[in-house]
């Protein structure tokens, strides 16, 4: 499929879907989040072992969500908004793979939220990155209310969301916003790098990993140790399983799917 908005791209393992509307700051119309969908459906297949999220051109992962849209909603037309952006970070914190958001220039409102969602974020120093809606009437609505508070502390979550303060990709990287701040003009090598690294690893040891760590913000302790409890033993009899252990008393590289 092809879209005007977006594009995704192979290189083996690795899938990046880039939203591509730079003379808009790749904000987030609502063209743009339908073709998301649609890409994300499709990229979810064995032959992705990593997503990377990324902005095109210099200036901008994504700068937010479609102000123009989003005017004039009535009440039920914003739910269904909502529900739109929702859904696309959901796909993206329970996508069959590692995701990564590539980070560089402006990341506010929408885009942070879909930044939030992914399971690694990588920025520039120079970035600028925000739960800004309070400064046009509004709140944050997908899902900054209830990701951002799980990686920083409250009063900083607090800070972000109620005064819609802005913060470079170091201080983000300081405060737990992100978990690296590159020099600018090397967050696509350094996401590059990290998604190689990811693309290595057992398949589907690592999504059986990712399913299990989402469950700390899902269930109480006792249902998530079940969950690893019956995630680790599924695993075993997997031919990356045998591979890896075989390997290792065999002393050399396994060969996993």
């Amino acid at each position: 499929m092809s879209w005007d908005t977006i594009r995704l791209d192979r290189d083996g393992g690795v899938t990046t879907l880039t939203v591509d509307r730079p003379d808009r700051l790749n904000a987030l119309n609502v063209e743009t989040l339908d073709a998301m969908e649609e890409a994300l459906d499709e990229a979810a297949d064995e032959r992705t072992r990593v997503l990377v999220l990324a902005g095109a051109g210099d200036d901008a992962f994504i700068a937010g969500a479609d102000i123009g849209h989003m005017t004039d909603l009535t009440v039920p037309e914003a739910q269904a908004y909502a529900e739109l952006g929702h859904r696309i970070a959901r796909t993206l914190e329970t996508f069959p793979a590692p995701t990564i958001a590539a980070i560089d220039g402006y990341a506010f409102g929408g885009g942070c939220e879909l930044a939030l969602a992914c399971d690694f974020r990588i920025a520039s120093e120079d970035a600028l990155l925000g739960q800004t809606e309070v400064d046009l009437g509004i709140a944050p609505g997908w899902g900054g209310t209830q990701r951002l508070p799980r990686l920083v502390d409250d009063e900083t979550a607090r800070r972000l969301i109620l005064l819609g303060e802005r913060i470079d990709g170091r201080e983000a990287a300081e405060v737990g916003f992100v978990g690296e701040a590159v020099p600018d003009g090397e967050v696509h090598d350094w996401v590059a790098e990290l998604a190689d690294a990811l693309a290595s690893q057992p398949r589907h040891a690592v999504v059986a990993a990712k399913e299990a760590i989402n469950q700390v913000y899902e269930a109480p302790l006792s249902a998530g140790l079940a969950h690893e409890r019956r995630m680790w033993s599924g695993l075993f009899g997997t031919h990356d399983q045998r591979e890896g252990m075989t390997a290792f008393l065999e002393d050399r590289e396994p060969e996993f799917e």
